[in-house]
């Protein structure tokens, strides 16, 4: 998923501090995606950039789509990070350099691995359902495996366990016992928490992984803090539990990971290291190399911004500039 014809990301926002001093809640803010889908936009901020290797959440929907094109993300590259795609309403069509042609339904998990480099377009299917309602998630890859070559896994089920009344998903990474089986680069878990009734939980978390929960549909306390639909708590680190209570039917999604220690350049759809880096990427996608073509897709792919006029500098998770 990729912001159309978006300028450098910006990572604005306000954010507020909470009781926890090591627990800050994050607003998110809408950011057009295509010419028919509005996201809102959780990750990178300026106050929290990452929360382990998760460098990027779109949280879009629910949004009615019946008689609508719903979703149209035209052919677009990639760099240096995986997409994690993930429904709770709805079809997503996925096609990608490699050939794949992949729906993925909600339960399911696609992953994209960019590596060196991939293009991909996301649609939603001409015979859709009425309702579209997902996160789009990046992971940024640590240097010794960003450069391997692109992949695409789509895994039609992942584990599911129960936890008081909540009823949790394991996208990615080992959580309450269960281990998905997405291949991801660095230490980390994403997790969908549904709750089934109002009875308080009590997660166990990894005391060296930093965490964040965003609230997708309903509301919930987590760590004593109220969370409003369409927030991000980011929780910090060195926490071994964490105590969740929401009503029932509310959809909270959970993020974790070993702090990621390298700085990151992050601009349009590439992560690297360099603005040398993000301007070669640039030129080989608009000069028709390195990423292969996407067939199939009824139209043109996207073409990339202009690069900015000041040099694009690596930052580290919390925001400082390297270098």
């Amino acid at each position: 998923m990729s912001e159309v014809r978006s300028a450098p990301a910006v990572y604005g926002g306000t954010a507020a501090t909470v009781a926890d001093p090591d627990s800050v809640l994050l607003p998110g803010h809408d950011v057009p995606l295509g010419r028919y889908t509005t996201v809102r936009r959780l990750l990178p901020q300026r106050r929290r950039r990452m929360v382990g290797a998760w460098c990027f959440v779109d949280h879009f929907g629910p949004d009615e789509v019946a008689g609508r094109p719903g979703m149209q993300v035209p052919p677009h590259p990639h760099t240096g990070l995986q997409t994690v795609s993930w429904l709770v309403d709805g079809e997503i069509l996925h096609r990608d350099s490699l050939g794949s042609l992949q729906t993925i339904v909600p339960g399911q998990l696609n992953l994209m691995t960019a590596g060196h480099g991939i293009a991909h377009s996301e649609e939603s299917p001409a015979d859709h359902p009425p309702v579209m309602h997902g996160l789009q998630l990046w992971v940024a890859m640590p240097d010794h495996a960003r450069h391997t070559g692109p992949s695409f896994d789509h895994h039609a089920a992942v584990p599911v366990v129960t936890v008081a009344d909540l009823t949790i998903t394991v996208v990615v990474g080992t959580f309450a016992g269960r281990r998905s089986p997405a291949t991801v680069h660095s230490p980390l878990v994403g997790a969908e928490l549904l709750a089934a009734g109002e009875a308080p939980a009590r997660l166990t978390l990894h005391p060296e992984f930093e965490y964040a929960v965003l609230v997708m549909a309903g509301s919930a306390e987590v760590a004593g803090v109220a969370l409003p639909p369409g927030s991000l708590l980011y929780l910090g680190r060195g926490r071994s539990d964490l105590d969740v209570r929401a009503p029932a039917g509310s959809r909270l999604f959970l993020l974790g990971g070993e702090p990621f220690a390298e700085p990151l350049v992050m601009w349009w759809n590439f992560v690297g290291r360099s603005h040398e880096e993000i301007a070669t990427a640039r030129a080989d996608w608009m000069e028709g190399r390195r990423f292969g073509t996407v067939s199939g897709y009824a139209g043109e792919p996207l073409p990339a911004p202009a690069m900015p006029t000041t040099r694009l500098k690596a930052r580290d998770r919390d925001g400082r500039t390297s270098g």
